[in-house]
């Protein structure tokens, strides 16, 4: 049973479904694309007694967890405490994305690599802090914001925007209580995601994303318009250095703060002319990252997960393709505000047989078709030989799926292929 609704979760259902030891895939909620594959069942991600009686019910060997929300509360906690396999981090382990001043305290502890600030939990505090600091800065909610607690602010103006909106307005709730105000980095961003059982850390393949809704990064943020792997800029010795100083580092961390850390562990990097720093800890799979990353893994992600699960992952043998992976979101409009539901979706048939559809925000009507469910509706993801290939089996595919109002971004990978076009 894969818990969430996704592009994430489309992506891991799709991938799960490869493996010759799975019989039958169960995902609460799901969307259309899962619906295609599994059985979607009508359960809340947070609803964790309910997915505990459908696991027992539907006599599920293994739950993994999307989203993150569901993991903040502790349902991997509960999965345990019914004897169900779950991968994925404890109500514990999970308050590295769950709390960001918590990741922070523990960096700075352990001696992890992180940008220079400070932890407010007094917005009076906070503002006299700012009105001494040289712009940009970076203004961070401490909790959960749906990927958008992060403000990068250009000016003093919009800092102290930034702050009122996040400690006075409470545009992110109670995730707002304490803010951290981070010197703004220049270099080049990169998500490193790593399977873990506690003590093994394995990376997977490095990614970038796109937070911002359009070209040129312009815009607010979103959870992600699309994403690209691997960047060049980020080789084998890079993964290793980010992996012996960062990755490994944080679970030894955690492991001395009493608390076992098993699932992905996601690390947002910044690569300085100086060093490589870390921006901020998730538990879980990125999204849309994972659409760029599961597709060019070649071992059967069930062993992996298993692996970790029952804490031998130094003896999985892990193998990732060589090729490249551009994954590109298409959106309803008005995303990142609000949208309308319900529009159909038309095309989704007529594009090239090797281009990967993952279904986000979708819904499947009584009538077959196919209709808008939210704000990131669909990744339309193209894998090739280099990224130039990659990126034109998707942006070739995307005009030929429409509905009213969508809208993506047009520059997905290209900073990648100028920079490889720019060394040659």
């Amino acid at each position: 049973m894969v818990i969430g609704g996704g592009g994430r979760e489309h992506t891991l259902v799709w991938k799960i479904a490869q493996s010759p030891k799975v019989k039958e895939i169960f995902v609460a909620p799901g969307n259309a694309g899962t619906a295609r594959i599994a059985e979607n069942l009508d359960l809340h991600p947070t609803d964790v007694e309910a997915l505990g009686e459908a696991a027992k019910d539907k006599s599920i060997d293994l739950v993994v967890v999307g989203p993150e929300i569901p993991l903040a509360l502790g349902i991997v906690d509960y999965f345990d405490s019914l004897g169900i396999p779950v991968f994925g981090p404890s109500k514990a382990a999970a308050q590295i994305e769950s709390s960001k001043v918590f990741a922070r305290n523990l960096m700075e502890k352990y001696g992890i690599p992180c940008p220079e600030g400070k932890v407010f939990t007094s917005y009076p505090e906070a503002r006299e802090y700012l009105e001494r600091q040289q712009s940009p800065v970076v203004i961070k909610a401490d909790g959960l914001a749906a990927g958008k607690g992060v403000i990068i602010t250009s000016s003093r103006q919009e800092a102290i925007k930034a702050l009122n909106d996040i400690m006075k307005a409470k545009i992110f709730g109670s995730a707002g209580e304490r803010v951290i105000i981070d010197e703004y980095l220049n270099g080049r961003e990169l998500s490193l995601i790593a399977f873990t059982d506690g003590r093994t850390v394995s990376p997977m393949v490095p990614a970038c994303d796109y937070k911002k809704i359009w070209d040129n990064d312009k815009g607010p943020n979103t959870g992600g318009m699309g994403s690209y792997s691997p960047p060049g800029f980020f080789p084998a010795e890079l993964i290793e250095k980010a992996t012996n100083t960062i990755l490994l580092p944080a679970v030894r961390a955690m492991a001395s703060e009493g608390i076992t850390y098993k699932g992905v562990l996601y690390a947002g990097l910044m690569l300085t002319d100086r060093e490589l720093l870390t921006l901020e800890f998730n538990c879980r799979f990125g999204d849309p990252e994972t659409q760029a990353v599961l597709p060019l893994l070649k071992t059967d992600l069930v062993d992996i997960l298993l692996a970790v699960i029952q804490g031998n992952l130094d003896q999985a043998k892990i193998e990732w393709s060589s090729e490249a992976c551009v994954g590109v979101v298409m959106a309803s409009a008005g995303y990142p505000g609000s949208y309308k539901k319900g529009l159909p979706i038309k095309g989704l048939n007529e594009v090239d047989k090797d281009l990967l559809i993952f279904h986000a925000g979708t819904k499947l009507g009584d009538d077959g078709t196919i209709y808008t469910n939210g704000g990131r509706v669909l990744t339309l993801v193209g894998t090739g030989k280099n990224m130039a290939e990659a990126r034109e089996k998707v942006y070739s595919n995307i005009s030929k799926i429409y509905f009213d109002g969508c809208h993506y971004r047009k520059d997905i990978a290209l900073r990648e292929i100028k920079r490889i076009n720019s060394k040659s």
